[in-house]
């Protein structure tokens, strides 16, 4: 056995410009353990449920994390109108469904450069974010904000995407998968990215079970969930099955959020397609809500949960979210073992971490 030594990474660090503070128990090269520490940020957001009212919770929700924004402001309004008993309208399902894939289109491009930038492939990086700016375009131009959208509310959305808008998305959906084809066999087939990915961090189908991992983590490791599937906004219309992979490697992550990029292309189109040519965008909702409900939605990192608690005031009682970086911390510190130093860095990028959303 050789000389064990405790090296902490964090909570400042090149790679992940988040504050997070890990105590890698190492022999010689090797890592033994890995020991999590969270709670740099204090931010107090669910907090805020108890001075702001119901409504005003919309945008709060919205602000957990700016990568994931829209789908934290949906799946809070969709928990408050199940305390309601409302239906959207069918057109706002579809807005919701459209708005969720450009989000998700775009936080994998993210972080698809930063993986790449990870092993200091920089034209790669470059290449992927200069593309991810042709998805921020579209959002802004169908919903005002290129990263916090602020188009939910209780009852469903408060921007129509005109057929003219629609149109431009094709387009540009178009031009978006050509350069993603590129991108896609530089990560497939570069021996360079091969070589430090492959047999990297294996975390097994049993471990991601045992240790509830969520999204594309738990993807990569065999395990068929995707919250999408439970049938929420417009998905129950469209054509889709879980991308998996059973490598359970640091390239299996990789090749599921590559791939998700052009489910998400394919999502959009259907979604397009079948969107119905109504005017209604909202079901007004009466009175303050009153009872509680439970929300699961997917987001780009994985499986989000939303629970509201509300007593018939215009405030809530509770407001609690757990995001899919805290369910998959576990995994990270799991797959961290027997891993050698230098891949650290790299191995905390795989599971796509967001710090402040965690520390919520």
């Amino acid at each position: 056995m050789g000389k064990r030594s405790v090296i902490p990474y964090g909570p400042q660090h090149p790679v992940l410009p988040e504050p997070i503070h890990i105590d890698l128990v190492v022999e010689d090269e090797t890592v033994i353990e890995a020991i999590p520490s969270v709670g740099f940020i204090h931010r107090g957001l669910e907090g805020l449920a108890e001075k702001r009212d119901f409504n005003q919770m919309t945008y709060i929700a919205e602000r957990v994390c700016g990568i994931c924004s829209f789908q934290h402001g949906m799946g809070y309004c969709e928990a408050v109108e199940r305390v309601f008993g409302v239906e959207v309208p069918n057109r706002a399902k579809y807005l919701r469904t459209i708005w969720a894939e450009l989000g998700r289109m775009h936080s994998h491009l993210l972080w698809l450069g930063l993986l790449a930038d990870g092993f200091g492939y920089e034209n790669l990086f470059y290449q992927c974010w200069r593309v991810r700016e042709k998805v921020l375009d579209l959002q802004e131009m169908t919903s005002g904000g290129r990263l916090i959208f602020s188009v939910n509310c209780v009852g469903g959305v408060l921007k129509d995407i005109p057929q003219e808008k629609l149109d431009i998305i094709l387009k540009t959906l178009d031009e978006v998968e050509e350069e993603c084809k590129i991108i896609k066999d530089t990560f497939f087939q570069d021996y360079t990215v091969q070589s430090r990915l492959q047999g990297v961090g294996i975390l097994t189908k049993e471990q991601a079970h045992d240790l509830g991992c969520a999204g594309p983590f738990a993807r990569a490791s065999g395990i068929r969930t995707d919250m999408r599937k439970l049938g929420y906004a417009a998905y129950p219309d469209l054509d889709f099955e879980p991308i998996i992979s059973t490598a359970g490697d640091s390239f299996a992550r990789c090749y599921i959020r590559t791939m998700e990029v052009f489910q998400s292309i394919d999502l959009l189109r259907q979604a397009i397609a079948k969107i119905p040519n109504e005017t209604d965008l909202v079901t007004p909702v009466k009175g303050n809500p009153n009872g509680e409900a439970f929300m699961r939605v997917e987001q780009p990192r994985g499986e989000a949960v939303y629970y509201v608690k509300a007593n018939g005031s215009p405030n809530l009682d509770r407001f609690r979210v757990r995001t899919p970086t805290f369910a998959n911390l576990p995994g990270l510190c799991e797959m961290l073992k027997n891993t050698k130093l230098a891949d650290v860095g790299l191995l905390v990028i795989t599971i796509d971490p967001c710090v402040s959303c965690t520390e919520r």
